[in-house]
């Protein structure tokens, strides 16, 4: 990826250590995978590289976790995750970051989807100064499909950018973007992502979706989605929403018995299911904890 931008290219200059996978032909694991990355270094940085290889016909599920201390100073992480998806494969890639307020969090992630295959990623960006991340999925094959799913949390200070891309090359290839983000205490959070439907990708189907919850009156959500269409016998949609916490729905589960703190808990435990949803039970658990202790406070 050194040819992206000057992170990556730094990521390529100084990297050490990381994870390599790859499943042969036919093989199927059943098991998720896990792996768990740790910042310990004062005031540094730090640069994994993670390559999964899924050969025509096999299966994989990938957790990734990353965390890091306290630190008194500022450091970085500036990860990579480089996929290739066979014929006929699947692979699902599960991310859970929750990193201390001074990590500045730049991840690049991409895979290449050959024919028939299948890419899942899901993730979930929590805590760091700034994160910046956005996987990317080119869809080289026949029938390729991509889905992308992503949840972000900001908090006070904190900036937060995260969505995904898709490169749509060939004929009836599909890929499907959703990106859920909730903003308090004046964080701010940003979709970004670039997708293109080549040229000669009859067929092909674009799908972003990416809704931004506000809990107050000082927290932003913006949206920056770029599409390239080059394909007249193609679809691309592309849906944005920005909103707040209604009344009546508080006023609603309140008079259900409910208190004002579980209430919220409840409604933003719903507005993030679509990606939560989507990974295992004990991450799951953990996320809307996280999430419940950033609404009481």
């Amino acid at each position: 990826m050194p040819l992206n931008n000057k992170f990556s290219a730094l990521h390529a200059a100084v990297w050490s250590g990381g994870v390599f996978l790859f499943v042969p032909r036919g093989v199927k694991i059943s098991q998720p995978l896990e792996g768990y990355f740790y910042l310990n270094n004062y005031h540094g940085g730090q640069f994994e590289h993670t390559i999964i290889v899924a050969e025509e016909g096999s299966e994989l599920i990938y957790i990734e976790g990353c965390s890091a201390p306290r630190f008194t100073k500022a450091a970085l992480h500036v990860g990579c995750v480089e996929a290739v998806v066979g014929k006929k494969a699947r692979v699902k890639l599960v991310t859970l970051q929750n990193w201390s307020r001074n990590v500045f969090n730049l991840g690049m992630k991409r895979a290449v989807v050959k024919q028939s295959g299948f890419m899942e990623w899901v993730g979930a960006s929590l805590g760091s100064q700034v994160t910046m991340s956005y996987p990317t999925s080119v869809l080289l094959g026949k029938g390729a499909r991509a889905e992308h799913l992503s949840l972000s949390l900001a908090d006070k200070g904190q900036e937060i950018e995260s969505g995904g891309s898709a490169v749509l090359q060939a004929a009836n290839t599909s890929a499907n973007i959703v990106s859920k983000s909730v903003c308090c205490h004046g964080g701010a959070s940003s979709y970004r992502g670039f997708s293109n439907i080549c040229k000669g990708a009859k067929e092909a189907k674009l799908n972003i979706n990416c809704d931004s919850l506000l809990l107050d009156n000082f927290s932003q959500a913006k949206s920056y989605p770029a599409l390239a269409v080059g394909e007249a016998d193609s679809l691309a949609l592309h849906e944005a929403k920005t909103g707040k916490i209604s009344e009546e729905e508080m006023i609603y589960l309140m008079s259900r018995g409910l208190t004002q703190e579980d209430a919220m808990s409840l409604i933003i435990n719903g507005f993030i299911e679509p990606v939560v949803g989507q990974m295992p039970v004990e991450y799951a658990v953990e996320i809307n904890k996280i999430m419940e202790l950033y609404v009481k406070h």
